[in-house]
């Protein structure tokens, strides 16, 4: 996400990035069968996995206006790992566990929904849109 968008560096980082979210979607499955109680995991690891996905393919096959797709559906992709991963490990970790159970569901959503959007503002303006087509 921070690397320069250069045709090795960054496409190579999202390819990983989409492994990882199927690695995540997997052991949520993993996680889901050992512990039912835990089946919101699973839900937010597929939606994680869909809008990855649907990031990598919009850019993959150059959808029409491709680039605002890809930035919000990979950002979002990003915000509902992280919302997985303190949802289930935040009462655990030394800072977040002073937080209220609640923060941990919108605390990523936060701070990922404004840089999503200042993504969007940076590299879909006029003189960005026209550079990068």
């Amino acid at each position: 996400m921070l690397s320069p968008k250069r045709p090795v560096r960054h496409p190579t980082a999202g390819r990983i990035y989409l492994f990882a979210v199927i690695g995540l979607f997997a052991t949520a499955c993993l996680i889901v069968v050992a512990r039912p109680h835990t089946a919101y995991l699973l839900l937010l690891g597929g939606v994680a996995l869909a809008l990855a996905g649907t990031g990598f393919m919009a850019r993959r096959v150059r959808w029409r206006h491709w680039l605002p797709h890809h930035i919000i559906a990979m950002g979002s992709s990003y915000v509902l790992a992280l919302t997985a991963f303190y949802v289930d490990n935040g009462p655990r970790l030394p800072v977040w566990r002073l937080l209220s159970p609640l923060s941990f569901w919108f605390l990523p959503a936060a701070v990922g929904i404004p840089l999503i959007l200042w993504a969007l503002h940076r590299h879909t303006g006029r003189r960005s849109a026209r550079r990068l087509q």
